[in-house]
């Protein structure tokens, strides 16, 4: 019984530590933030315009996301050796009502964006630090581009909603 009080009172002040953490770092609300901003009504304006990161406004009500149902796996080919696999999962961003196109052109879709993931692995970009911002802006630009080919500009944007590298022992 002795031996379980020590690392009893040891997960508590750690668990009590990480809340008090989480409290003590948690950001501001954001109407908060926008009060603190500014004090003049037109610098505020002026201010939340300049902290926006996208100047072009999306509204939600206007795009869908399509998920595409299976994941792509993608070999890694190192002097003719499978040396990892790469497991991705993509969502694809239409206008709204555009989710029924996506889900009918879906094989084409599939097999553009694996041809695309095949060249890039063919030319390394899932060796070394492949989710560096350089590697993965070139595979979304690729992959755009093929979506565009197949579905004629129907897709706003490809997202990349998960990433896995998993490497062989041979």
């Amino acid at each position: 019984m002795k031996k379980l009080i020590l690392p009893i009172i040891l997960m508590l002040v750690g668990v009590g530590g990480g809340v008090g953490a989480g409290l003590a770092l948690m950001p501001e609300p954001e109407e908060e933030l926008a009060a603190n901003a500014c004090v003049d009504g037109d610098d505020s304006e002026i201010m939340l315009e300049h902290s926006e990161p996208d100047p072009e406004p999306v509204s939600l009500e206007t795009r869908e996301y399509a998920r595409m149902n299976n994941q792509f796996v993608v070999p890694v080919v190192v002097n003719d050796r499978v040396t990892a696999l790469m497991v991705m999962s993509l969502s694809i961003e239409v206008e709204a009502g555009g989710q029924e196109a996506v889900f009918s052109h879906e094989p084409r879709l599939r097999d553009a964006f694996l041809q695309v993931m095949f060249d890039h692995a063919n030319i390394g970009g899932f060796n070394g630090a492949f989710t560096a911002s350089s590697n993965m802006r070139i595979l979304r630009e690729a992959l755009q581009a093929s979506a565009d080919e197949v579905m004629r500009g129907h897709i706003t944007d490809v997202l990349i909603v998960d990433i896995v590298r998993q490497d062989v022992t041979n």
